[in-house]
């Protein structure tokens, strides 16, 4: 499989009308794949299984439901949330935020383009790193445990939809690097733009993203009126 140096991303800019914007957060506003790997590799330890074997299947899943096939008895919310806690606080210079995330959130925090967070993580682990990271603070957020089935579920996803007070709208995309949750937003029914940060641009690509990019460089929020906001994608990939 080509890396993504070996394609193209030269997409003519594209302006799209949408209601609101949902955002996976990590591999997609940061990246903290280090620090993961090493939480993962200190707990694989512990649990006496190989962390490369729990590495190769728990990108865009929960913590939790990782938990169910390898240590059934940590799998709980007390638990796994105190574990999460700890990621940012024990390997906070192992993470960054993906390029352009930052200017795009201050665009449509500053706009008041209706937009949340909806992360296989735990409110620790979100808050511990935006607190590391010093980015902009979502006012709506779905995090692990306010669903009962993970991403590729299409749950969180509705759930964020609810939360932004959006009723049935479909206006509205999902911005997404995992399989998983790329197919957790196509499934909710949304339209979704996938960042070949994480993994390939054929898994990116295989998991139905409508449009691939390389990272959040390439979105921008020009304007928001009456309930509409315009969002530019550039340079992305020809599917």
């Amino acid at each position: 499989m080509g890396s993504v140096q070996d394609y193209s991303f030269s997409g003519i800019p594209e302006l799209i009308s949408v209601r609101a914007l949902l955002f996976d957060f990590d591999g997609t506003i940061i990246d903290s794949t280090d620090a993961i790997v090493k939480n993962w590799q200190k707990l694989g330890k512990e649990m006496g299984v190989d962390p490369n074997l729990i590495l190769a299947t728990s990108h865009g899943r929960r913590s939790i439901d990782v938990l169910k096939l390898y240590d059934p008895a940590r799998a709980n919310w007390d638990y796994v949330c105190e574990l999460e806690g700890r990621i940012p606080k024990e390997f906070g210079s192992d993470a960054i935020e993906i390029p352009g995330a930052r200017k795009l959130l201050q665009e449509l925090d500053e706009l008041e383009v209706p937009w949340a967070v909806v992360t296989s993580g735990t409110r620790p682990l979100l808050t511990g790193w935006l607190d590391v990271l010093k980015l902009v603070q979502p006012k709506t957020l779905v995090v692990a445990e306010d669903v009962q089935n993970g991403k590729p579920d299409p749950a969180c996803y509705l759930l964020g939809r609810e939360k932004l007070g959006m009723g049935d709208a479909t206006d509205i995309i999902v911005i997404e690097d995992a399989p998983s949750g790329i197919l957790a937003g196509k499934a909710a029914g949304f339209k979704v733009v996938g960042l070949a940060t994480t993994h390939t641009v054929e898994q990116v690509k295989e998991a139905g993203a409508d449009w691939i990019v390389r990272d959040l460089r390439s979105l921008s929020a020009k304007t928001y009126q009456e309930g509409t906001a315009k969002v530019e994608i550039r340079d992305a990939l020809i599917i």
